[in-house]
């Protein structure tokens, strides 16, 4: 596997911007068919190289011939920020553009997949319920994938005031998974989901949540619960490798 750490500008932040790849190495055999692609989200606090950092992302991906793109996101939600970037333009149309263009990626919605682990977990699920016709699977581990959960978190208002502006709840409608799932909910197109939190996890209220909501809306979901586990990279780096397994299947 080649390891790239890139920085190139982005147009929709209008500032130069850092991801890292993972790629397979060429051989003749593979040579004409483009690889299938794992956007790997970051969560709060995190950035691009964390993945790389703590998991064994390259080991695991090496088996399947796939390729992992890690963006920076700050502490966007992978939203367009109404005081700051457009971080959702960014990773939901540039990004893939770019990094199709840069590496010859494949660009078909079964070679391609989004994963990502809390922020980055609601930022994987905004995307494939928004777009269910690019991906084959995406997943969620310890994911802040409802909204309305942040306002039981620490700094909300300040965070949430950064994101959606003074108008909070109508923003909020754009962004909020439950209303992208039900508007979804007929696409002939869906994604498998997989969806993942340990049970000490501060999040697993929310993930109990989730799962019914989803289902209610015809969305084909597998959900793991790890007994004991938290908020923590030894549950995410399983968790990757268990869902590189499921999409393999």
């Amino acid at each position: 596997m080649a390891f790239i750490q890139l920085q190139f500008y982005s147009a929709a932040l209008e500032m130069t911007t850092s991801v890292n790849v993972i790629l397979p190495e060429v051989n003749r055999k593979a040579f004409d068919t483009p690889p299938k692609v794992l956007y790997l989200l970051h969560g709060f606090g995190n950035d691009h190289s964390n993945w790389v950092r703590n998991t064994s992302v390259e080991r695991y991906a090496e088996p399947y011939n796939l390729a992992v793109v890690m963006p920076d996101a700050g502490h966007s939600f992978y939203c367009n920020e109404a005081y700051g970037e457009r971080y959702w333009d960014y990773v939901s149309e540039e990004l893939p553009r770019s990094m199709q263009r840069m590496f010859r990626l494949s660009d078909r919605p079964e070679d391609t997949y989004v994963a990502g682990l809390s922020m980055g977990g609601y930022g994987a699920m905004r995307l494939a319920l928004t777009h269910p016709e690019r991906f084959a699977a995406a997943a969620s581990f310890s994911g802040a994938v409802l909204l309305g959960g942040l306002d039981r978190q620490p700094e909300s208002a300040r965070v949430q005031k950064r994101l959606f502006g003074e108008n909070i709840d109508a923003a909020k409608a754009e962004a909020d998974t439950v209303c992208l799932m039900q508007k979804n909910a007929a696409s002939p197109h869906k994604p498998k989901l997989y969806v993942s939190c340990g049970t000490e996890d501060f999040l697993f209220g929310m993930h109990q949540a989730f799962l019914p909501l989803l289902r209610e809306n015809g969305w084909d979901v597998t959900h793991r619960e790890q007994p004991g586990a938290s908020h923590t990279w030894d549950f995410w780096d399983g968790e990757l490798k268990r869902f590189l397994e499921f999409i393999a299947n």
